[in-house]
């Protein structure tokens, strides 16, 4: 299996800007910048790398927890994951240091620790978590 995604880039790495298109369309010319990455907190200039990689992995890491609870016999009401990456200035240049998930989920019939087991199963399991190279710490709620 295969995926792909284009990104085009016009001008210096300061004051460029570029665009982020995947072949499903899901984003089509999405602008992206450094003043989007560094500067705009707020995400109103556009997205930036990080940023869709954190929403890649709470994507995967939710996709792979519904597997581990439907592999166990329990249908996940609602699974709600946010996704925190860190990225720091060493000495080496940027580097992303570190991703938190925070879940929370309502989950009919599961005790509060067997959905912390299969979250933790899940984060082991889920393909974005094994292709970073940075620590990932999680946290697991099950709500009532």
């Amino acid at each position: 299996m295969q995926r792909s995604a284009q990104a085009v880039w016009h001008g210096t790495g300061i004051d460029g800007k570029g665009s982020l298109t995947t072949k499903s369309g899901a984003l089509s010319q999405l602008p992206y910048s450094t003043h989007a990455r560094f500067v705009d907190e707020a995400g109103t200039a556009g997205t930036n790398p990080e940023e869709l990689l954190a929403a890649v992995h709470a994507g995967c890491f939710t996709m792979a927890l519904s597997f581990q609870l439907s592999n166990a016999g329990l249908v996940p009401g609602e699974l709600d994951t946010k996704a925190v990456l860190t990225m720091e200035k060493l000495d080496a240049g940027w580097t992303i240091t570190g991703m938190h998930l925070s879940v929370q989920g309502t989950v009919p019939g599961a005790s509060a620790e067997q959905f912390g087991e299969l979250a933790a199963k899940a984060k082991a399991g889920c393909p974005i978590s094994r292709a970073l190279n940075v620590p990932i710490t999680m946290d697991a709620t099950l709500r009532a």
